[in-house]
């Protein structure tokens, strides 16, 4: 089993960056209904105004393969999309467990 962490800082004003990360969220939150690899997500918004990051994603798949499978489904790719023009930074690790 992989855990696929992932956390994103937006830019735009507060109120921008919780609009995105609550669209984006809703996205990913149907992907295991729609991506047969993806056994599990989970997907937190900041709610700490002293840290910098907004949105964090922890998803659970069978192998690394199945982390590219993922990566390249469609409905990952729309989802994704939501959030593009207002990505700053992204962090992954991936780890088998």
């Amino acid at each position: 089993m992989v855990k696929h962490i992932v956390t994103f800082r937006l830019n735009g004003s507060p109120e921008e960056r919780l609009e995105v990360a609550r669209r984006f969220r809703d996205a990913l939150m149907g992907l295991p209904a729609v991506i047969d690899c993806l056994e599990s997500i989970e997907v937190g918004i900041n709610q700490n105004p002293a840290e910098s990051w907004d949105v964090v994603l922890t998803a659970t798949l069978p192998n690394m393969a199945s982390v590219e499978t993922y990566a390249r489904h469609p409905a990952h790719v729309a989802a994704a999309s939501i959030i593009a023009s207002h990505k700053a930074e992204r962090a992954c690790v991936d780890y088998e467990c």
